[in-house]
Formats: structure tokens, C-alpha cells, sequence
């Protein structure tokens, strides 16, 4: 198996749709709907990549990265943005994220990137 995402975003759909897109070329997809949970999920899975949504419930996408740098072992997942908010990507390459994506996005060109990771 090439590798666990862990994707992460408020919008159902859109997390649901990856998952399955991303379980078809091979990977393991797990889901969460806000960074609180997605905090859970690294600590119980340690995924090989994050695709990242930065408005959310409870933790919002930049609160979260300095949450992720607290915990041993997490701090070199690398990160995808994957937002609406296209002007914000220098902000987050600066904190080490690895890509920044706009809403909407390909499938294709996000697999890309992923397989640049993973």
C-alpha cells in the first residue's frame, strides 16, 4: 500500500469523494471533520501525508500546524493546503507546508502532489 492520508476538512462531501478517489489509486484515506479530531487521528495513525481544509470547526487549518509541531514524531508528516482561501500560500509555506492548493482543485493535480510525498 503506497501510504496513509489523512484528509482533513469540514465539507463532507468533498472528504468523502477523496477518500474514495485516493482508496482507488491504492492509499489509505482516513477522515476527519475538523482539526481537534484530526489532532486524534495523528496521534492514533500517524498518516504519511495531510490534506488540510484551513477554515474549520473547533481548530482552524493554521492552528492546527502548531499543534501537529507539539507532538513527538508528527512534525515531519508533510502537509497539503487544500483551500478556498488561494491568497493565503505564502503564509502556510512559510510554516513549512509542503503545497498550498485553491478550491476547486483536480483530482489529478492533487494525486500529484501527493505522489511527490508519499
Amino acid at each position: 500500500m503506497p501510504g496513509t492520508i489523512l484528509i482533513v476538512d469540514d465539507d463532507p462531501t468533498l472528504v468523502h469523494a477523496l477518500g474514495q478517489f485516493f482508496e482507488k489509486e491504492g492509499y489509505r484515506a482516513l477522515t476527519s471533520p475538523d482539526g481537534i479530531d484530526a489532532l486524534e487521528q495523528v496521534e492514533a495513525h500517524r498518516p504519511d501525508l495531510i490534506i488540510l481544509d484551513v477554515q474549520m470547526p473547533k481548530l482552524h487549518g493554521y492552528s492546527f500546524l502548531f499543534e501537529l509541531r507539539k507532538i513527538e514524531g508528527a512534525r515531519d508528516i508533510p502537509v497539503i493546503i487544500l483551500t478556498s482561501f488561494a491568497d493565503m500560500g505564502d503564509m502556510f509555506q512559510a510554516e513549512g507546508v509542503k503545497e498550498f492548493l485553491a478550491k476547486p482543485c483536480a483530482p489529478q493535480l492533487l494525486l500529484e502532489k501527493v505522489r511527490k510525498y508519499i
